[in-house]
């Protein structure tokens, strides 16, 4: 019988998971890290061997399909897990891949938000309670999404109404508690991450670059893929649960 594992699925490879590993390993969990953002027909595990997903960051867009062919069985996958109560992470352009996909909008924000700035909680739930009222994240995006309708909103930021929700067994996270100092130093070497800090005004590396207090607090990684952490199945949003196809999950 095939080990149960958890399936972590990176579109670049510097947008590693990070401290997500470091909880997994705590937790004594197996798991593979996949990528199949170009792939029309990815080979992914079978769905009943997997016991939770996390979908990481990237630069492309949640919707982009059409370069991307692979972010469409990642959507297929959100509505699977979510159909039957699977645990479900997303971090930035997985948060929003599982906003999309439950039927919220994406679109441009105001401006970039990148470096190190508080968001403010909304409300609790146990995937991510948020340890204070106010907590010092690492941001980097350009896109938002809206809240997904039946969705539970957990935080925002200035810049940002949708930093965390959670719908189901899912949790959206818009920011970066995954980054670990070494990771940031490797995203600040990666020409595609100064790309976007030069597009968003930003000249010093200071500006990304964590206190000691930040780093202890961003440590404290908040989801578990634990047995006790499926609170079932949720309620289809009306939009796509009569369509039993979208919810429909089969390996190639």
């Amino acid at each position: 019988m095939t080990q149960s594992h958890v399936l972590i699925l990176q579109h670049v490879p510097w947008e590693k998971p990070g401290r997500i590993l470091d909880s997994l390993d705590d937790l004594g969990m197996s798991y593979e890290v996949m990528n199949i953002a170009k792939e029309k027909k990815p080979d992914l595990p079978n769905f009943s061997d997997v016991s939770g997903i996390v979908i990481m960051g990237g630069p492309m867009g949640a919707l982009d399909a059409d370069k991307y062919p692979g972010l469409k069985a990642e959507s297929k996958l959100v509505r699977a897990a979510v159909s039957v109560g699977k645990p479900l992470l997303g971090v930035c352009l997985g948060h929003q891949i599982i906003a999309t996909a439950l039927g919220a909008k994406l679109k441009k924000g105001s401006e970039p938000e990148i470096g190190f700035a508080p968001i403010k909680r909304i409300d609790k739930h146990d995937y991510f309670s948020m340890w204070n009222k106010t907590l010092d994240v690492l941001h980097w995006h350009n896109d938002v999404v809206t809240l997904p309708e039946g969705a539970q909103p957990l935080a925002k930021s200035a810049k940002t109404k949708n930093q965390a929700f959670r719908f189901g067994s899912a949790l959206g996270l818009q920011f970066h508690l995954e980054v670990t100092p070494t990771l940031l130093d490797e995203w600040l070497d990666e020409p595609c991450m100064v790309k976007d800090l030069k597009a968003a005004g930003v000249r010093n590396r200071s500006y990304v670059t964590p206190s000691p207090n930040t780093i202890r607090s961003c440590s404290r990684w908040p989801i578990r893929f634990s047995p006790d952490s499926r609170p079932g199945a949720a309620p289809m949003p009306q939009r796509w649960s009569a369509d039993k196809r979208s919810v429909r999950y089969t390996p190639h």
